[in-house]
């Protein structure tokens, strides 16, 4: 394997302990990647504002380092400038409701740091206790959501086993027409298609002149199986899903809660 340049970070079950923790052989790790070089990239379906104090703890809330957020929609410093984007329509808002709303799926559509929440036949979204940092809006209806706003993205969160019931009811359809994916057991995310965060990574590698086969990207769910297929070294978490594993190059031995990111970083990047 080639010598790593760019690390590609997942967070909730990789980063993240169990209780959204930052380990200190984790964040030890990490900071010595960074005084060696190497491009310490947060890779989230979340918006920037929701991970500014993992950026600050991590000392990468700066113009010198980068994240993907919205599972590859945006690709930005992380001050906040945007370097790349993609974003949905109205339409898209349309025919995501249209499959969501018969299925008692509520529906929260994020708009940079806000985030529009639609309840669905009395059932209400999670999302607020899963990502309490952002700005929410509870809307009555489809037509209250604003139409002169960017539209990030779309979750679905509730309950894991309704979820998972419904989620095998979803037409084939809206697969082809958007990338649909499980980040989380309670979150199905819903993005344009062809953005996921491969191509965030794609397009910011070309910013920084690195090559594909410098970047290692760590993850261990189904929103990061592009981004461990797509980079030069995937590694799975010893915790992550089956097809995490089969896709990465190694696993580690470590779980999240057992810092296996520092596992991964010091095998790979700091005693290779």
């Amino acid at each position: 394997m080639a010598d790593i340049k760019l690390l590609a970070l997942d967070m909730d079950g990789t980063l993240f302990t169990t209780n959204k923790q930052i380990t200190a052989e984790n964040r030890a790790a990490l900071k010595a990647a960074d005084e060696k070089g190497v491009h310490v990239v947060i890779t989230t379906g979340r918006p920037l504002r929701a991970i500014r104090h993992v950026l600050e703890d991590l000392d990468l809330y700066n113009e010198d380092h980068y994240s993907i957020t919205f599972n590859g929609g945006l690709v930005q410093r992380n001050n906040g400038e945007i370097l790349d984007k993609n974003e949905m329509t109205r339409s898209h808002l349309r025919a995501i409701y249209d499959v969501m709303e018969p299925l008692a799926l509520p529906m929260d559509v994020l708009s940079d740091d806000k985030v529009y929440s639609l309840s669905s036949r009395g059932h209400h979204s999670l999302y607020h206790v899963a990502n309490p940092m952002l700005e929410f809006v509870n809307v009555a209806s489809f037509d209250d959501i604003p139409e002169d706003v960017v539209y990030n993205k779309v979750v679905i969160v509730f309950d894991a086993e309704f979820l998972d019931q419904q989620i095998a009811k979803i037409p084939e359809q809206l697969y082809e027409e958007f990338e649909v994916f499980k980040s989380r057991d309670i979150i199905l995310e819903i993005m344009p298609k062809g953005v996921h965060k491969a191509v965030g990574l794609d397009l910011l590698i070309k910013h920084l002149e690195v090559k594909q086969d410098e970047v290692m990207a760590v993850g261990d769910e189904e929103n990061d199986l592009s981004m461990l297929e797509w980079a030069g070294w995937g590694v799975a978490m010893a915790n992550g899903i089956a097809i995490a594993k089969k896709t990465a190059n190694a696993v580690t031995t470590r779980t999240n809660d057992q810092s296996g990111v520092a596992e991964a970083v010091h095998k790979y990047i700091l005693d290779k």
